[in-house]
């Protein structure tokens, strides 16, 4: 009888204990969501952004590597995580080099290196086996969650690959020649293919793409996703990303990026666009192409084309411009820690491309798996101070709410530049030499300052000459 009473006893506990783990769970979750709220304009004024390349991150090349550190972002300021494509790769005609299909390699052994481009999409609503699961992407995100960061999902709306399973059952999605056969991305603007060939063209005049589309990027954002990075956004029409943007907000704000600086992406669509010509003027100056006044002129460019609520981000590389352009190195050469420290000073908000805080020097291999180097170097402690002066000082807040920009009077406007970023009391100044040579100027500012970079003081007095060595910066701030 005593045996008796002792199981019922037993079993009565478990039960309770069962029940009480059940009753807080929710409890745990509402927490978790509660220290995160929704991605706002707040945190576009203060975000760094981190292009996360899964494949080459890592040796092990998956979601999960990645994720183990994604807390280690946070020393860097990061507050948006932009994720390469992580869908399955279309194998018929996919890319194994710049000029070569799969089908053109012979060698077996020889093929399985070419794991083709992350662009060309077999299935939008998968993950490519080689990074793991979907489970794996969604703890990602919850990851990223916890720690202050969000995540947005590179999108591929104007293209897939060639054995995506629209092309067998709904070929009307795509856009066909004078002969009737799909075809691949056409320069609109030329009329010309842009040669890439491992891609179908999506034809957006089909009202049902569009409808398979807007689902696709809905499945996402039932995964949790804060926004998206669209490819070639401009090459897909406005009006179909003003209608899907609009009807996903309605489920949870989002932020979207567009890989394009058109003015008219940003009416109603997106949130932020490319600096490609801000980063070309910085090559130009880098090679003695462009002076400090250009730029300065740039500026007066960006300052009446775009409103004020419009966004930029500010880069110095990415994924293309990596493989394709050059390593930081090689395009900036002894440039490269100025402009940098630009990326992050000028209005709008800086990136950084896995690898490049780990000072990369080599182009990652963009149909083969390749892995960034680990080891700190000059680049992330300096990432560490940018980043966390642009966390935390109103005066570089580079959103919709933005600090002002004044460009500062020097005695040689073509080779240095200075400006100077305030908000709410709180002043941030850049002074740089825009040339390989040393330079000696005055500066219309006075005052006691503080070097950030090198944690000293600095001092100006009126018509006070200045020798900067060749690209040679600083950041002061006021005191």
């Amino acid at each position: 009888m005593k045996k008796l009473i002792l199981f019922l006893f037993m079993v009565s506990l478990i039960t309770s204990c069962k029940n009480e783990q059940k009753e807080e769970q929710p409890v745990k979750q509402e927490q978790v969501q509660d220290s995160l709220p929704p991605i706002n304009d707040d945190v576009l004024e203060t975000a760094v952004i981190y292009e996360a390349n899964i494949r080459d991150y890592s040796p092990e090349g998956t979601l999960d590597a990645f994720t183990k550190d994604v807390p280690k972002l946070k020393n860097l300021g990061v507050k948006i995580i932009w994720v390469m494509p992580i869908y399955p790769i279309s194998m018929k005609k996919r890319k194994a080099t710049a000029d070569k299909s799969i089908e053109d390699i012979k060698d077996p052994e020889e093929k399985k290196k070419y794991l083709g481009s992350y662009y060309a999409i077999q299935d939008y609503s998968a993950v490519n086996d080689d990074y793991g699961t979907i489970e794996d992407f969604d703890e990602l995100v919850q990851t990223a969650h916890e720690n202050g960061m969000y995540v947005i999902l590179d999108w591929v709306a104007n293209h897939t690959g060639w054995d995506h399973p629209w092309l067998k059952e709904h070929p009307e999605y795509y856009t066909k020649d004078k002969n009737g056969e799909i075809t691949e991305p056409i320069n609109p603007e030329t009329g010309e293919k842009w040669g890439w060939t491992d891609v179908a063209d999506l034809n957006y005049e089909n009202p049902a793409l569009r409808e398979a589309m807007r689902d696709e990027m809905m499945f996402w954002i039932n995964h949790d996703i804060d926004g998206f990075r669209c490819d070639v956004a401009g090459n897909v029409p406005t009006d179909f990303w003003e209608k899907t943007v609009k009807q996903m907000k309605k489920i949870k704000p989002i932020f979207m990026l567009a890989e394009s600086e058109d003015r008219d992406l940003f009416e109603q669509a997106f949130d932020m666009g490319y600096n490609w010509e801000g980063y070309h003027i910085m090559n130009s100056i880098a090679l003695g192409k462009a002076t400090a006044k250009t730029w300065d002129n740039y500026m007066k460019k960006v300052d009446s084309t775009y409103q004020e609520d419009d966004i930029l981000m500010n880069f110095v590389t990415n994924h293309d411009e990596n493989s394709w352009s050059g390593t930081v190195a090689e395009r900036l050469g002894d440039a490269s820690e100025t402009m940098l420290a630009l990326t992050y000073t000028i209005p709008g908000m800086p990136l950084i491309y896995n690898g490049q805080e780990y000072d990369m020097n080599k182009r990652l291999k963009f149909f083969e798996k390749d892995t960034i180097p680990k080891t700190k170097g000059k680049v992330y402690p300096l990432a560490v101070k940018l980043g966390k002066l642009k966390n935390t000082n109103p005066a570089l807040n580079g959103g919709k709410n933005d600090a002002s920009y004044t460009r500062l009077k020097t005695s040689d406007e073509e080779k240095i530049l200075a400006f100077k970023r305030a908000k709410e009391g709180n002043e941030v100044y850049y002074i740089a030499n825009f040339t390989a040579k040393p330079v000696t100027f005055t500066v219309d500012l006075t005052g006691d300052f503080n070097d950030y970079i090198n944690r000293g003081d600095f001092s100006l007095k009126a018509d006070q000459e200045i020798q900067f060595q060749p690209w040679e910066y600083k950041i002061l701030t006021n005191k």
